[in-house]
């Protein structure tokens, strides 16, 4: 990948790679063990939720034709709604960014622990969670272009084993393995309503594309067209995975599975197959983590760059990255680690929590963006173009609230908490914007005032 004369280094191939590389991370090869319990109706509502995450894509995707404004959701609905929802979308999706990384991570340390079984305890488990955070930090404070190329390694090379697994998987499957529809004994719409946060939890990072478009050549074509294949790709591998592991791994040994995708590779391929999903698993988690950590220094750094954030994360280090962003989100995530790391819940219990909050904080900036177009039209064509919510955009906002309603009580609840506590950093960046532009005024008008005043 070359860098363009102007400065932009991502093109539509590195765009599609952040994509896809942030959407099939841990939550696609985990994710047919969490939905086995729902039998065929998970198929069902993966296809759904694909086409409800295409039509966010496309919304996104037309968001970015009118304009790729850096930062991404943030950035659509501070144009849409004002400061304050743009403030609050920001804080809220950098939530999600560095909520995120610990699943992750932690999903990658599993699969290393059970390649190198040495690492079986919690002090070298933790270590190794914390070391590939920081690593691939230090792989984006190199710059975007570093970034970019990273995501493209590793997103291509994981797709080639995965890919395998859900094509030829196809002619393994045991058509008895579908003969109940829903097996979870809940009635259909609670149970549709707990695939949701399951499913979407994969299908995020849909947006990614939009958020770095400082850096992206030919951002209004580049961005739409990277958006919508990106989610395709990811889309596909979703469904055909799930249905390959469904149709060869028993569901009652499917459920207890902490590794569903190289369960499946031994049973075709034996020990190297096996091996070889591990190390896409590997090479998965890493990408992820690696799109994830570009994102989350650039959307603080849009809202720094308009007076929402904190001055310093609009700081670029010498290399042209927003450095503190990264590092203040990597310590927070570093933070909620070590608390998992000592806390005395079960992993699978602060597991899911996260994997909530992540999920809701993410699903708020999708509602609002969803109904964005019409507004965001008319505010960069000044009113002269005003156009309709047309039905893709009302799906992608009904899709928006039914995942909300899926993620539960608890991550609703603590996620408005965290959403909450932004308020008083908002309060404080808006009195210090509004103090200094008094200065400003008194500087620029006191000299004359003061003569005025003694020849009164």
């Amino acid at each position: 990948m070359t860098t363009s004369p102007n400065g932009k280094s991502l093109g539509l191939a590195a765009c599609t790679a952040i994509v896809v590389g942030n959407m099939v991370g841990s939550g696609f090869y985990l994710s047919p063990a969490a939905v086995a319990p729902y039998g065929n109706l998970a198929i069902i509502v993966w296809i759904v939720m694909g086409l409800g995450a295409i039509c966010l894509g496309l919304t996104f995707a037309r968001l970015a034709s009118l304009v790729p404004a850096v930062g991404g959701p943030y950035a659509y609905t501070r144009l849409a709604y004002g400061d304050f929802a743009g403030f609050l979308i920001a804080w809220g999706y950098w939530i999600s960014i560095w909520t995120s990384l610990p699943v992750i991570a932690i999903a990658f340390a599993g699969v290393v622990v059970d390649l190198v079984p040495t690492f079986g305890n919690r002090f070298a488990a933790t270590m190794l969670t914390l070391g590939v955070i920081w690593t691939v930090v230090l792989v984006n404070l190199r710059g975007v272009h570093a970034a970019g190329l990273f995501s493209q390694i590793t997103t291509y090379a994981k797709l080639i084993p995965f890919g395998a697994v859900a094509i030829v998987g196809l002619f393994f499957i045991d058509m008895s393995h579908f003969s109940e529809f829903n097996p979870s004994g809940q009635p259909l719409f609670q149970s549709v309503a707990a695939l949701a946060p399951l499913t979407m939890f994969a299908y995020l990072g849909l947006e990614s594309a939009t958020v770095p478009a400082g850096d992206v050549r030919d951002a209004r074509r580049t961005i739409p067209r990277s958006t919508v294949l990106g989610i395709s790709i990811a889309a596909a591998l979703y469904v055909l995975g799930t249905v390959v592991v469904m149709g060869i791994v028993p569901r009652e040994q499917l459920v207890h599975s902490v590794a569903p995708f190289s369960d499946v590779a031994r049973i075709m391929w034996g020990r190297a197959g096996e091996l070889a999903i591990s190390i896409a698993v590997v090479l998965s988690s890493i990408g992820a983590l690696n799109g994830w950590t570009l994102l989350m220094g650039q959307v603080p750094m849009a809202a720094a760059r308009d007076g929402l954030f904190p001055p310093l994360f609009a700081q670029l280090s010498s290399r042209g990255v927003p450095a503190v962003g990264m590092i203040v989100s990597a310590s927070l995530a570093t933070l909620l680690v070590v608390v998992q790391a000592v806390g005395s819940e079960g992993f699978a219990a602060v597991y899911r929590l996260m994997v909530g909050l992540s999920t809701m904080t993410a699903v708020v900036p999708y509602a609002f963006c969803s109904l964005a177009r019409s507004l965001v039209a008319a505010r960069v064509t000044d009113g002269q173009k005003v156009e309709r919510v047309t039905a893709v955009e009302l799906v992608a906002f009904a899709f928006a609230i039914f995942t909300l309603y899926g993620s539960g009580a608890d991550p609703v609840l603590y996620g408005l908490v965290l959403l909450m506590l932004g308020i008083p950093v908002y309060v404080w960046q808006r009195r210090n914007a509004a103090v200094s532009m008094v200065e400003d005024t008194q500087a620029a008008g006191g000299a004359d005032a003061r003569p005025a005043v003694s020849n009164t």
